[in-house]
Parts: structure tokens; sequence; C-alpha cells
């Protein structure tokens, strides 16, 4: 007995400093002050938005100035990514129910203590060169941590602001998009703070190499070393500069094991401060002086329909295809977004496109992703959130059309023009991708209700689940074909002898020189014949045509959207305590 009692007594402190029942705000709380909790957990959880920051990195951690051949393929690296989305909507669906049980503040100190104790799970993998504990660590764990971190503060914030839920969802979520505002250039600071140079064996032509079963080897006094060549461009990216030529593989560090576990620690205490500070309003409460609104749109329900229920509905589908081939049309680019403004843009224009400006792009994305979280959801209050919808998926389409055509036009003939072209369709892009998110649960409001909407919005998620594996699987492998391709139109150009002196074995050993990154597009570029048009710019054309195909299909679900059937409702008095508009 006297040890269930204090089991007992060790619950109720644990429900008195986490459970909802006890962060019930007081009389006269500033409604003001829970927006910057939600925000500052999601700009800690929304840099995953800046995950490309890491591919380099992890691609060539071996290596350190160029990629080696045990090095992790960008294909795996991009791949963590996606299992971390994957684990976000799993995560919230599951998390749904239980945070309407117990609260946010509950919800968001066991998502830090997930996201920043996966990036040092992750950070253990780096260093010993595991990438199952990357996956585990980041994907697995961070994932988790991102979907409860993500669900935390929506559907408080909808009752704290029942006047504005477009512009309340647009706060609560506004952060997630803005995180790797803040992200990138921290993450690039902190890898360049740990980063270290490989040993450096000399010039190419002064080192006598070898190449055995696509790798590169270097005979030197102290026996045959695995090393890697590095251009000029790619030394100068060394700590303090670098020499064009040979460097051993294993002796430099990329800096990103240290990044991970920096970063780790600093979001586990950033969001359990943050999570301390969620207040919920008491039961009944309304802004002072705010009436509801007359229902002017049977778009917007004064009812609420259970969570269960709302997945027998066709509207809950229908946005589930929504955000799944809206969120499917924008991660995959987000992921790679680095990497494709370099392919698309940094043969033709080397001048200008440069690692910095590359860098500076995807800080773009993250500040447009937050802009129009906030935009378009609080647009929609005003316009209503079909036509905000509408608008995602038409103009999506076109923008997404445009970008094969500043591709192909700025290989041809460069110019700043089309390069302005595209990274402003781009941003206008990523601006809806964010107000996408931003907006759904305002739509799932109005649909279902305020009452279960945080649990509703949860299992939606797993629509963003899906996107994670679709999105990267599409533009990975539509890439990776397009690659493959190229490389061997470029192969079959340049002359045999030619290919043999260049990378130590004959054309028939393509593919083996190919998957030890011995051999890429780049540097057949280098010995084509003269005339031959580099294919890096077209990468990504027909990725872009079957994500503008997504969207045409998410149109016309959205056209089909009607009112819930008044069947789903349920008209419980409990259920009817929070006032809708």
């Amino acid at each position: 007995m006297a040890g269930g009692s204090r089991g007992s007594g060790a619950y109720r402190g644990l429900r008195g400093i986490l459970h909802k029942d006890h962060i019930v705000a007081p009389e006269g709380f500033n409604r003001w002050l829970v927006p910057p909790a939600s925000i500052a957990i999601h700009l800690c959880i929304g840099s995953v938005y800046a995950w490309s920051v890491f591919n380099p990195a992890l691609s060539r951690q071996l290596g350190v100035v160029a990629p080696a051949a045990e090095d992790w393929s960008l294909g795996a690296v991009v791949w963590i990514f996606s299992v971390a989305i994957v684990f976000l909507g799993l995560s919230a669906a599951f998390a749904g129910k239980w945070l309407e049980q117990v609260g946010p503040r509950m919800v968001g100190v066991v998502a830090a203590l997930l996201w920043g104790g996966g990036f040092i799970v992750g950070s253990a993998g780096i260093a010993t060169h595991q990438l199952w504990l990357l996956y585990l660590g980041y994907g697995v764990l961070g994932g988790c941590g991102l979907g409860l971190g993500y669900v935390s503060p929506v559907s408080t914030l909808i009752r704290w602001f029942p006047d504005r839920r477009g512009m309340a969802t647009g706060m609560a979520i506004m952060g997630f998009g803005g995180g790797a505002m803040i992200a990138a250039p921290l993450k690039g600071w902190l890898l360049n703070l740990f980063e270290r140079a490989p040993a450096y064996l000399g010039p190419r032509e002064a080192v006598a190499t070898v190449t055995e079963g696509g790798r590169l080897f270097a005979e030197t006094a102290s026996g045959r070393l695995e090393v890697v060549i590095a251009s000029a461009a790619q030394a100068a990216e060394l700590p303090g500069g670098g020499e064009a030529g040979v460097y051993v593989v294993g002796t430099g560090d990329t800096g990103a094991a240290a990044t991970f576990l920096v970063l780790g620690v600093a979001y586990l205490v950033v969001m359990t401060i943050a999570a301390f500070s969620y207040r919920v309003p008491r039961e009944g409460w309304t802004p002072e002086g705010w009436q509801p609104k007359p229902v002017a749109s049977g778009m917007i329900t004064q009812k609420n329909v259970h969570i269960d229920q709302a997945l027998k509905t066709p509207q809950f589908w229908k946005l589930w295809v929504m955000l799944c081939f809206n969120v499917t049309a924008g991660i995959g680019v987000i992921g790679v977004a680095k990497t494709m403004m370099s392919d698309i843009y940094g043969t033709t224009m080397p001048w200008i496109v440069t690692g910095a400006f590359a860098s500076t792009y995807v800080l773009m994305i993250s500040v447009f992703n937050m802009l129009g979280r906030f935009f378009w959801a609080s647009a929609s209050d005003y316009i209503g959130r079909k036509l905000t919808y509408a608008t995602f998926f038409l103009l999506g389409t076109i923008l997404y059309l445009s970008i094969p055509f500043f591709a192909t036009a700025g290989a041809a003939n460069p110019s700043i023009l089309y390069l302005a072209g595209f990274y402003i369709a781009t941003m206008i892009i990523f601006s809806m991708y964010g107000g996408g998110f931003a907006t759904i649960p305002a739509y799932l409001a109005d649909m279902f209700g305020t009452m279960h909407v945080g649990g509703i919005h949860g299992r939606l998620l797993t629509a963003w689940s899906t996107a994670g594996v679709l999105g990267p699987l599409a533009i990975t492998s539509l890439r990776q074909m397009s690659v493959g391709n190229a490389i061997e139109d470029l192969a079959a150009k340049v002359d045999p002898e030619v290919f043999r002196a260049a990378f130590g074995a004959p054309v028939a050993q393509l593919q083996e020189l190919v998957a030890a990154k011995t051999v890429t597009i780049a540097k057949l570029m280098e010995i084509a014949p003269p005339g031959t048009v580099d294919p890096t710019p077209g990468l990504y054309n027909t990725t872009m045509y079957c994500m503008a195909a997504l969207l045409v299909v998410a149109f016309f679900a959205n056209l089909a959207i009607r009112p819930v059937r008044e069947r789903h409702h349920h008209n419980e008095p409990e259920l009817a305590a929070v006032p809708v508009e």
C-alpha cells in the first residue's frame, strides 16, 4: 500500500508540472504570451528544412574535400530527411488524442527530449560512420520529436484566438517555416568551425596513383593509401583554403558530428523552456468583447465532429490528398534545394552561383516558407480556405512548369534574367508550400469544428509522412535516372584513350567508376569534345513536370470539398463548449 501511495504521489507531482488541468491560465492572462512559446518550439524543429545544408558534409564525411568510395551517397543522406518526415506524421497521428488529454506542455517537453536526443544519437552515428544510428537518431527519434512539437500548439492557439483562426494557425506554424532561416547559417557556421582538412600529399601530377575496383590509391613511403583528388574549387572550400591535388581519405573531419551534438543540446534546452510557457484557456473563455460571427458560408460549421468520426468523412480524405500532393511537390525540392541550384546554374553561371549564393538560396526558402505561412493563413480569414487552396494549386502548377523553361533557357543562353525567373518562381512556390501547412488546421476547424481539431490535424499529418517518402523518392530517383543517362551519353562521346588516361580504367568499367564516384558529369565534361552541351541544368525537368501534375489532381480534390453532413456531427453539450465563427 505504501508503495502504491508513493507511486500515486509521484504521478500527481508530474501532473502538477505538466498536465493541462494545472496550466489553465488565470483571470486576466494575456493570450499574446502563448504564441512566442509555440514559435520558439517551431523554430527549433523547423531546422529540419535546412537539412540540405548537411548534404555536402555527410556525403563526403570520409573524403572531406571530395566524396570517397565509402562515403554515403546523396540518395542515402536525403532519405534520412524523409524518414524524419515519415515519423513526424506517424507520431502526430498517434499523439492527437494524447494531446487533447494531457495538454501542450507535456507534449512539448517530450518533443524536446526526442528532437534534442535525436541529434545527439545522430552525432554518435556520424562519428562512428554508422548510417543506421543517424537514421535512428535524427530520422526516428528526431522525427517523433518533430511530430509532437508540431501539433502541440495548434489546437491551443485556435482556442486562444477563435476570432482569427487562420492567423492563429499561421502564428503556430510560422516558426516551423522560419526554422531554417536561423538554422541554415548556424549549421554552416558550426560546420566550418569544427571542420578539419585532410592530409595533403601533393599536386595530382606529383603523386603516383592507381585505380582498383573503382577506388583511387596512392603509393607512398608508408604504404598504399586511399585518396581523393580535389579540384581547385573544392580545395578552396577547406578551412583556410587549400591546394588542388591529392588528399588522404579518413584523415580529416567535416565537423558534422560536433555540429549535431551542439545543436542537440541547444534544442533540448530551448524547447523545454518554451514548453513550460504554455497555458490553456479556461472552459468557456472568449476574447473580451468578441462575439461569434454569423455563419456566412456553409463551409464553416457551428458543430463538432469527433476525431474518429472525421476519418469516415470524404472531406477528411480530400483534404488528405490536397495536403499530401502539395507537400510532395515542395518537400522533395526543399530536401535538395542547395544541390539543385548548384546543378542547374552552377555550371552555366559560376560567377554568380557560388557556394555562398546557394546557401543564401536555402536561407531565402526558409524566409518565404515562414512568411507564406503567416500571410496565406491570415489571408484565408478573408477570402476563405477553399479559394486560398485553389490559388495554391493553379498558380503552383504554372510555376512548376516554368522551372524547366528557366533551366533550359539559362543553359543555352546564360542570363541573370533566367536565374531571376527561377529564383522568383521557387520563392512563390515555397511561400504557398508553407501557406498550405498553416492554413490546413483552420480548414479542418471550418469542416469539423474546434473541439477535436488538434487530434484530427495530427491524423491528417500522415499525408505529410506519405509525402516525405514520395517527394524525395521522386526527385532522387528521377534525378539519378537523368544522371545515369547523361553520363552514358557523355562517355560515348569521349575518346576511349582520353577516358582511360583521365580515370585509369577503360570505358567498359564505367559503372564501377560511377559507383565509386570516380566518374561524374563534371569530370566527363572536362574531357568531352569541344561544343558538348552540359546536361546538368536539365536534370530536374522531368521531376518538375510530375510535381505540376500532382497539383492538378489536388486542385480538383479541393474543388470537390463540400460541408460535412449533419449525421457526422456530435451535439453533446460538452462538445459545443468552444465557440466557433
